[in-house]
């Protein structure tokens, strides 16, 4: 288990200030390979922690359209 408590957490510029979004946090306090992923409307919510190296992984097939669910 991770201590959150000092994640700094992002959001994407594209969201125009909605409550309808993932936040990533990097740079969790303490471990530095790691990524933190809460929905931004439940802030105390759960949150999804990822290894570095699979969190690439998800962003090059986001990239790639491999979870393009229109194809």
């Amino acid at each position: 288990m991770y201590d959150l408590t000092g994640a700094v957490w992002h959001k994407s510029s594209r969201s125009n200030n909605s409550n309808n979004c993932v936040e990533v946090a990097t740079g969790v306090p303490g471990c530095d390979v790691v990524v933190a992923v809460r929905d931004s409307k439940e802030r105390s919510g759960p949150v999804l922690v990822f290894r570095r190296g699979e969190w690439k992984a998800f962003l090059a097939g986001a990239h790639a359209g491999d979870f393009d669910l229109n194809q």
